[in-house]
């Protein structure tokens, strides 16, 4: 792109990057290694405006903070070689701006012409905007689990349980395409506990949405299994069940669509995954928790002047582990991403492994095995499906 072209692209973003922005998506790498999208958000901390800008690279995420005049240069540098698309929404209107093959850009503009009464919700950095679900809106399962008052408002003490809540449906709106629209779709949530998230996402693809949905909730508590019951009737949520089960032997459907697994402890988490992969899911959303399988057996003589320090042993088996996990569902089929999510109440773990089955498996069994011999370690995952 020519200096001339790169200046005309900025300003035109300059016209919208404001306090009205909605959204700011840049897609469609010119490369396939590096990053594949970019998304940008304005958010508030303290008195500032700051624009918050989500690069997807791998299997990550990573986040950085702009001033306005920042992030029209970042935008603009980035359709200089690394995407060439972009897409801003605005309550002012919305910017469009294509790359051709010889590096020029086609930028359309669509001004709404009204008289703007109101701003976005702009919210600071703890408060997201525009929320999946809206506060000021009754909404029955949030009033019962004590995130929401009667008249709508959050109750200010579970406020990072309704983000939280949020956060996880943004990643159940990424991959919707993969659901189907013309038969019931079948979800089973291992490990459901309370069950937040569980009725969330009943109620966004069901009552929101409007697919045909199954969802099944699995625990161990039978006290927690009761009490969600008596909720989904109370609500007519007459697709939405939960089980006393064990995650390993549960066997009471043949096909699932989707299989959420958070928080399950330890090696629950493999089981779920290697459940999930056998009935074909077509998408596995997995939080995991207390990971101390491959730090029991983790060893490595390169590795042991940094191993002998118990907590930088613990936080790096757990990233092993997760990454390893990540490669063996690639090798099943899945393109997996590793996110950032938000901590849960009972671990500060804060990692989502997202898998999408793709039918293509990668070719890294042979780098697997070498990594756990390696590690000296053993991963329940790992001898599921690869045990001799």
């Amino acid at each position: 792109m020519e200096q001339n072209d790169k200046r005309e692209v900025t300003e035109a973003l300059r016209e919208f990057i404001d306090e009205y922005l909605i959204r700011m998506i840049i897609s469609n790498p010119v490369e396939k290694q590096g990053m594949s999208k970019v998304k940008i958000r304005p958010l508030k901390q303290k008195d500032l405006l700051l624009f918050q800008a989500e690069e997807f690279i791998g299997n990550q995420a990573f986040h950085k903070n702009l001033t306005k005049e920042e992030c029209a240069d970042y935008a603009a540098d980035l359709l200089a070689g690394t995407f060439r698309q972009l897409e801003l929404e605005s309550a002012k209107g919305q910017v469009r701006v294509l790359i051709s093959k010889k590096g020029v850009p086609g930028i359309k503009l669509k001004r709404i012409p009204q008289k703007i009464t109101a701003l976005p919700v702009v919210t600071d950095h703890n408060r997201q905007k525009n929320y999946i679900l809206k506060e000021g809106t009754p909404i029955p399962f949030l009033v019962d689990l004590g995130v929401m008052s009667e008249n709508g408002s959050i109750i200010k003490s579970r406020y990072d349980k309704f983000r939280q809540i949020n956060r996880f449906l943004e990643f159940i709106e990424d991959i919707l395409p993969r659901l189907h629209k013309d038969r019931e779709n079948v979800i089973i949530d291992f490990g459901c506990g309370k069950s937040y998230l569980t009725f969330a996402m009943y109620y966004y693809l069901h009552v929101q949405k409007g697919y045909s949905i199954r969802i099944i909730g699995l625990d161990l508590k039978q006290t927690v299994i009761d009490n969600c019951n008596r909720l989904s009737e109370s609500y007519g949520y007459d697709k939405l069940r939960f089980y006393h089960g064990d995650i390993a032997s549960y066997d009471g459907v043949s096909q699932v669509d989707m299989v959420v697994t958070l928080h399950a402890c330890d090696t629950a988490t493999d089981f779920a995954l290697a459940k999930a992969v056998s009935w074909g899911a077509s998408v596995i959303l997995s939080v995991p928790c207390c990971q101390h399988e491959l730090n029991k057996h983790i060893e490595n003589s390169l590795m042991a002047p940094v191993f002998q320090y118990g907590l930088i042993k613990e936080r790096m088996a757990a990233l092993y582990t997760d990454a390893l996990r990540a490669e063996i569902l690639e090798n099943q089929g899945y393109r997996t991403q590793i996110l950032e999510f938000i901590d849960m109440e009972h671990t500060p773990k804060n990692i989502l492994i997202r898998a999408v089955k793709q039918g293509e498996k990668k070719n890294n069994r042979s780098q697997i095995d070498e990594i756990m011999k390696f590690l000296h370690g053993n991963l329940t995952l790992y001898d599921l499906f690869y045990k001799e």
